[in-house]
């Protein structure tokens, strides 16, 4: 059960509105703004702030060698749109993509029992180790659901922190699954304890076996953020993933991050969108 560490972080970020009140917020929001971000500035922007993700069961060596050489091909040839801002892949093709990868585009990796988690803590490190070793520049862990769910906040925080060690200096970005957490209370709550074990990014989905990111799970997201940074001054990035297809998807997020967190949160530092699907789609629009 939760120490009182865990529970002093939390109450430290008070979080007080109802699933109602952050829908009815969510949709004000983008009922205001959406039209002001929905341009081709900010097409051109959400491009090079995508996370191009190849997560299958049937990706192969020469599927993701492939897949890398897209984004090699993309690099300079609009001098207006920067590439994406990451390759996501499995662990076991971080080297492939680091041989293969000509473009000046990070590498990014699930890591952790991807995607349920449920795995050693042991294993979680190790995993996360080699793939750093192989060349990665990013990880991306699933928070340990099961764990919150029981309320064992002391075993889930410091799975956390043993892996953002073994990131070494890569950013580590924490998959609350907010999907499966379901309400603003939980999807809160998580964030804060993801944050206080040094997550440097909040990321929504997997997009694998639970509903999507969500604006609603965002806009919570990003509260917590916000509140985070009024007390340590340190900047979290966020990441919506899991069924973002559409350009009218991601500029919903982009309009709520702007809305709640600020402009200087609108670049690939501080926003990622994961998409397998949506680069297409904006570059057609752009």
């Amino acid at each position: 059960m939760e120490t009182d560490k865990y529970s002093k972080a939390i109450s430290n970020h008070p979080f007080k509105l109802t699933d109602k009140e952050v829908a009815e917020k969510t949709a004000g929001i983008i009922a205001e703004k959406f039209n002001e971000n929905n341009n081709q500035k900010v097409y051109k922007k959400l491009y090079g702030c995508i996370d191009l993700t190849t997560l299958n069961t049937t990706d192969t060596k020469e599927s993701v060698w492939k897949f890398t050489e897209q984004v090699n091909t993309f690099d300079g040839t609009n001098p207006e749109v920067d590439n994406v801002a990451a390759i996501c892949v499995y662990p076991n093709f971080v080297e492939i993509v680091k041989e293969a990868l000509t473009a000046n585009v990070k590498i990014a990796c699930v890591s952790g029992g991807f995607p349920s988690s449920q795995t050693f803590t042991e294993v979680k490190v190790a995993e996360t180790a080699l793939a750093i070793a192989d060349g990665a520049d990013e990880i991306d862990i699933v928070f340990n659901v099961g764990l919150f769910l029981e309320e064992y906040y002391e075993e889930l925080c410091e799975e956390i922190s043993e892996i953002k060690e073994a990131c070494r200096n890569a950013p580590l970005k924490v998959i609350l699954e907010t999907g499966a957490l379901k309400t603003a209370e939980k999807i809160h709550k998580a964030s804060i304890l993801s944050l206080y074990s040094g997550a440097d990014f909040l990321k929504t989905s997997t997009g694998k076996g639970y509903p999507g990111a969500t604006p609603e799970a965002v806009y919570v997201m990003c509260q917590a953020i916000k509140s985070y940074y009024f007390k340590t001054k340190r900047m979290i990035g966020i990441k919506a993933s899991g069924g973002v297809a559409t350009v009218e998807d991601a500029v919903k997020y982009y309009t709520i991050v702007k809305d709640v967190l600020g402009e200087e949160w609108c670049n690939k530092n501080h926003f990622r969108i994961g998409a397998s699907r949506l680069s297409d789609v904006l570059l057609s629009k752009i």
